[in-house]
């Protein structure tokens, strides 16, 4: 299910019309990206394909440049304008275009195109982009080498917040992103420290995030100092005692650019805050979620989400993992004073574990035959077969009593 929604996060599909422009900005492209690529304009006259030259980035034109446009295997020739651009008019349409100039020995070309019937096409060709991304690289290298400098940092606007349900217990997840925006380390004074809501358990740092990110118990440490850019952080924990309604309250420690929240919606679930300006529900895969923006919370201010007509779920299957986990203890410790007997109990313990993993697996398997399986059992399988793993290792090479039970099926 978090792979779903990391998709319409990273999409920017459910970005709510209420969002600000801050939320929804697209930083500008790199020129190698649109450099030789042309672009249709249906604002330009039939026929029209315009074609400026610039060194490096948009805007730093180059005037009395002499382009070469081929058209149909001719070739035509103009000089750039004072705005960098020479343009060729009245293009016989469906001929074949190509634009091409040479800029301090530098040869540019664009791609090959067709002229439309309607409209026309504008193209750049961008001289130096190897050499001022080079320098630029440089630059910034040789400016994190810099001795950090007091400063702060923020949550950038890309950062997420996922609730969803796994395994009966609602589960959160922090996608992080520590925005230092200055061209130097940054040194806040000390770590950054991100103590989690009342309730959390089994908090966890998640892969991609920063070696300099920690979590223990509820508290997550980010240490510095920051380097230029993003330091990524992603956290999850449960939320096990939630009941059928909670209060969530999150503390920032550092202002948080844009509040983003996605909840996956199950029943009648219900989403409040006095920090979400807009939400609203989504459909994606046939899975319903509740989306919502926020603004700008400053550092040492409460993000509080009110959620609702959560299921209510048995608990025999935790309660059923929380004795299991007692009985390999107990027999731990019998271990220590009788090992004969201890082992030949822990084999038996062992076996019965590889068979009810097993089973568990193979009715998953065939559940997935007749329909794809959730996110919830597809976690499940992972978790049960990766168990199922350490088990036969167990008895195949000997007992290693602080290995089992460490997970859960």
């Amino acid at each position: 299910m978090i792979r779903v929604l990391f998709w319409l996060v990273a999409t920017g599909c459910w970005l709510l019309p209420g969002a600000s422009v801050a939320s929804a900005q697209v930083d500008m492209p790199d020129p190698s990206a649109i450099a030789g690529t042309p672009l249709p304009a249906p604002e330009l006259p039939a026929g029209t394909v315009t074609v400026r030259v610039v060194r490096e980035r948009m805007g730093n034109n180059l005037a009395g440049q002499e382009v070469q446009l081929i058209v149909g295997g001719a070739r035509r020739t103009m000089m750039t304008d004072g705005q960098g651009r020479a343009q060729f008019d009245k293009l016989p349409s469906g001929a074949a275009v190509q634009a091409s100039t040479t800029v301090d020995g530098e040869a540019l070309t664009s791609q090959e195109f067709t002229v439309p019937d309607r409209g026309g096409v504008r193209v750049a060709l961008i001289a130096g982009i190897a050499a001022a991304k080079a320098r630029e690289q440089a630059e910034a290298a040789a400016a994190a080498r810099q001795p950090a400098r007091p400063g702060v940092v923020e949550i950038g606007p890309e950062s997420r917040i996922i609730l969803e349900y796994q395994d009966d217990n609602l589960t959160a997840f922090y996608l992080l992103e520590i925005v230092n925006n200055a061209r130097t380390p940054i040194d806040i004074g000390g770590p950054l420290l991100l103590t989690l809501p009342t309730g959390a358990a089994g908090a966890s740092v998640m892969q991609g995030s920063s070696p300099n990110a920690g979590v223990r118990g509820d508290l997550v440490t980010i240490t510095g100092p920051f380097p230029p850019g993003k330091t990524v952080a992603q956290i999850g924990f449960s939320l096990p005692k939630a009941g059928q309604s909670i209060s969530i309250r999150q503390t920032w420690p550092v202002a948080m650019a844009q509040v983003f929240v996605g909840v996956e919606k199950i029943g009648n679930l219900q989403v409040q805050s006095p920090q979400l300006r807009e939400t609203r529900d989504l459909t994606s895969e046939g899975q319903a979620f509740i989306m919502g923006t926020g603004p700008r919370l400053n550092a040492g201010e409460t993000m509080v989400l009110n959620l609702s007509g959560l299921p209510a779920h048995s608990r025999a299957p935790r309660n059923a993992v929380l004795a299991l986990a007692a009985l390999i203890f107990v027999i731990g410790a019998w271990f220590a004073w009788s090992p004969a007997k201890a082992h030949a109990a822990q084999d038996k313990t062992l076996q019965a574990r590889r068979e009810q993993l097993l089973t568990d697996i193979v009715a998953l398997e065939k559940k997935r035959q007749q329909q794809p399986l959730s996110e919830s059992d597809e976690a499940r399988v992972q978790r049960a077969t990766t168990e199922l793993e350490r088990v036969i290792a167990e008895l195949d090479s000997g007992f290693a009593p602080e290995r089992i039970g460490a997970t859960g099926s």
